[in-house]
């Protein structure tokens, strides 16, 4: 699992780069989300079943990538103060605290766009290119 989250982690430090998101303020927004400790769960689950039958971990990274994109965006919007107003998320203020609600739900938002880039190209190789 530590492994698996390992390089998770580095391909969304890889995908996440400034060039990939801007303005700078939802590109630093994001990161403070997807970088804030999470255990990488369901991206983890993702990768284990393509291992188990016999996948290219390389092509299915993608999608356990966006897997946690989505996770995080959905994140974000739950602790809006629209829904559940929460001022931490572990351990650690939300996003909304830190960075206003307005660019919190435009960092979500970007989110849930990036995720659907990263699966819907999931098979080409040219993704971090």
């Amino acid at each position: 699992m530590a492994a698996r989250k390992e390089r998770i982690d580095a391909f969304l430090d890889d995908y996440l780069l400034p060039e990939t998101v801007k303005p700078e303020i939802i590109h630093a927004a994001i990161r403070y989300s997807v970088f804030s400790g999470g255990k990488r769960f369901r991206a983890s689950m993702c990768i284990a079943s393509c291992e188990m039958f016999g996948g290219d971990v390389d092509m299915v990274l993608p999608v356990a990538a966006g897997i946690e994109l989505i996770h995080t965006y959905s994140l974000i919007h739950d602790d809006l103060p629209c829904m559940d107003d929460d001022d931490l998320r572990r351990g650690k203020p939300t996003l909304h605290k830190v960075y206003g609600e307005n660019i919190a739900v435009l960092a979500g938002d970007a989110l849930n766009a990036l995720a659907f880039d990263l699966v819907s190209r999931a098979q080409d190789s040219r993704i971090l290119q």
